[in-house]
């Protein structure tokens, strides 16, 4: 499929989603968000690939929604929107494969969402993350929500009702990104991430991601029950089969997706 805002690269188990659109700083406007929703659609669907990678075109991440769509349109637009920018968050959450977040520059509002919504970030040093709509009357309220499931309450409210940006490694504190790196290093660390995650089983990872976030939000004693009926039924996997007797018999498994 060709798209107009996105590029998508396939390597080996890697696939690699591109935001194209860097002369408007990667906004995420309608339309790049509907080619993004039905990208993921389509990846979810392809077994070859293992792991994602998101990033994004020219100096910077993103920089968020498309402002211009955003002042003197009607309520079903403003709707459709932000529908498809949550629509999004979702899939990438509910994809089987896990997502990695290749952030440089600047990753703000929607951006910055979209990185908290991703699996797991590395950031070159320089990058700036925020949720600055405070500072011009429009609250950050969505990205405020994989925002505050990645770094908590307070640093969450901090970042939404002061606006102010924050260095990579600051993030890196929070618990946004998982690793910091100088800029020349960080297409080949976040590739080397994704290399490490794909010689798993794909569907020990599908099932572990799935279970992670169905868990995540329960209480505790739900979560323990929810996730030993899990694994119970993880073990009569045929890839779990294949990895324990391989692990016994000191061999590298052969992974067969069932």
């Amino acid at each position: 499929m060709s798209y107009k805002y996105l590029k998508f690269d396939e390597e080996e188990a890697i696939g690699t989603i591109t935001l194209n659109r860097p002369d408007k700083r990667n906004a995420l406007s309608l339309e790049l968000l509907q080619e993004l929703s039905a990208l993921l659609t389509t990846i979810s669907q392809n077994n070859d690939i293992r792991v994602l990678i998101i990033k994004g075109e020219g100096k910077v991440f993103s920089a968020g929604h498309d402002i211009s769509q955003l002042v003197g349109r009607e309520m079903i637009y403003y709707k459709a929107i932000f529908d498809t920018c949550v629509e999004v968050m979702e899939k990438i959450q509910r994809l089987p494969q896990p997502v990695i977040a290749q952030v440089h520059g600047v990753a703000t509002a929607a951006g910055c969402q979209l990185v908290a919504a991703c699996d797991l970030a590395v950031a070159e040093e320089d990058t700036l993350f925020g949720t600055p709509g405070v500072k011009i009357g429009l609250f950050c309220t969505t990205p405020g929500v994989p925002l505050v499931r990645a770094i908590g309450r307070k640093r969450a409210l901090e970042m939404l009702l002061t606006g102010r940006m924050i260095s990579a490694r600051e993030a890196e504190q929070y618990g946004l990104i998982n690793k910091v790196v100088p800029a020349d290093q960080l297409a080949a660390e976040t590739k080397t991430l994704a290399e490490k995650i794909a010689q798993a089983s794909p569907l020990t990872v599908s099932i572990g991601k799935e279970a992670f976030y169905t868990q995540v939000n329960l209480a505790d004693l739900q979560a323990y029950d929810y996730a030993k009926r899990v694994i119970v039924t993880n073990l009569f996997a045929e890839d779990a089969r294949e990895g324990l007797s391989a692990f016994l018999k000191k061999r590298k498994p052969t992974w067969k997706g069932k």
